[in-house]
């Protein structure tokens, strides 16, 4: 059976940083959602539902072509940023991570069920009745 991860999956890759682990999470929610095409979307899935570590994905060569594949227009763009434009966006970068805490905390002091859901849960009874 699987076991959907959490953020403390990923505190180890985040230097026990909390705020970046659940900033890992919701990158690759978004690659399950079928952002990144469906090889991202495969392999995002198998790291949140537990059948895979994010490492061991990261030695699986179609996972790793992909993520390079995906990348390189961003790193493209990157290359022809002027150094306003780079330090502009690494500050903006840095705001959002330095409120990622405080939303981190937020979420531990609100109730289970006043939280938006990022996803269904697997054995919920939607669209089912007995009658």
């Amino acid at each position: 059976m699987d076991k959907p991860v959490d953020d403390s999956e990923f505190l180890e890759m985040t230097g026990q940083d909390p705020a970046q682990a659940r900033i890992l999470r919701q990158s690759l929610e978004h690659l399950a959602s079928g952002l990144g095409g469906g090889t991202l979307k495969e392999m995002a899935q198998e790291v949140l539902s537990g059948r895979m570590g994010l490492r061991e994905a990261a030695d699986v060569s179609a996972y790793a072509d992909q993520t390079v594949e995906q990348s390189a227009p961003l790193a493209q763009k990157w290359a022809e940023m002027s150094d306003a434009e780079r330090e502009a966006l690494a500050a903006e970068g840095e705001r959002g991570a330095a409120e990622e805490p405080r939303r981190a905390d937020d979420d531990q002091h609100t109730p289970q069920s006043q939280r938006p859901t990022t996803r269904q849960a697997r054995h919920d009874s939607s669209g089912w009745s007995l009658y």
